[in-house]
């Protein structure tokens, strides 16, 4: 595809975007539909990245009683259990030559070249991995899933579903809760994004957004 077949008009963006807020009690009665779900997952892997190298993964969670498990270590805010799907984004604590190798060759896969030709492309990674250090590393990897947490907000917000961006929660706890259950020691997590649907008793659902004026924060060069 070479050209946008199918657009949403900026009108349609901007009240998706005027409509959404960072939903404070959930509807636990309402499930998000399948096929709407499996859609916000593919917007999710469509996510962009420094240098495309995706370092996270996305634990999505729909058992009510994991999520209950959760609620403790997440400041008791019953968002994580009272919403239809809850994503934890998890970020890679290190970054290792064999990665980079890895998704090197599956870009040569991907787009028919030969692995040898992506050798200048394999240098520049490298050489940014070697440079820092393992904190710098992962650092780096969790500010990309803030990336990944906007693109499924905007998503969520389209197709008519709730979200609430988190970062209150006890993230060495929760750490230690998805090696466990999950066998991903090797991540850590970044943020969580409950989604779901609204509850008509959330009191923010039609509080007026406060925001500076686009003149105070937008500066035209």
């Amino acid at each position: 595809m070479t050209t946008l077949e199918k657009t949403v008009s900026t009108e349609t963006l901007l009240g998706a975007l005027e409509w959404r807020y960072a939903t404070k009690v959930f509807d636990a009665s309402r499930t998000i539909p399948d096929e709407i779900w499996a859609d916000l997952e593919k917007s999710l892997v469509l996510t962009p990245s420094s240098f495309g190298l995706q370092p996270w993964k996305f634990l999505v969670l729909t058992d009510r009683a994991q999520r209950e498990e959760l609620v403790p270590l997440s400041w008791h805010q019953r968002q994580v259990a009272d919403s239809s799907h809850l994503v934890l984004f998890l970020a890679r604590r290190a970054l290792q030559t064999e990665d980079i190798e890895k998704f090197v060759q599956l870009t040569a896969d991907v787009r028919g070249q030969e692995r040898e030709s992506l050798e200048g492309y394999f240098g520049v990674m490298e050489r940014f991995r070697a440079r820092l250090s393992s904190e710098e590393l992962s650092n780096w990897a969790q500010k990309q899933c803030y990336i990944a947490q906007g693109q499924l907000m905007l998503a969520t917000a389209l197709a008519g579903v709730d979200s609430c961006p988190m970062e209150g929660f006890e993230r060495e706890k929760v750490d230690a809760w998805v090696a466990q259950k999950f066998g991903l020691g090797d991540y850590t997590t970044a943020l969580m994004l409950p989604c779901g649907y609204r509850d008509d008793s959330d009191k923010y659902a039609n509080a007026a957004k406060v925001r500076y004026p686009l003149e105070e924060v937008v500066v035209r060069g």
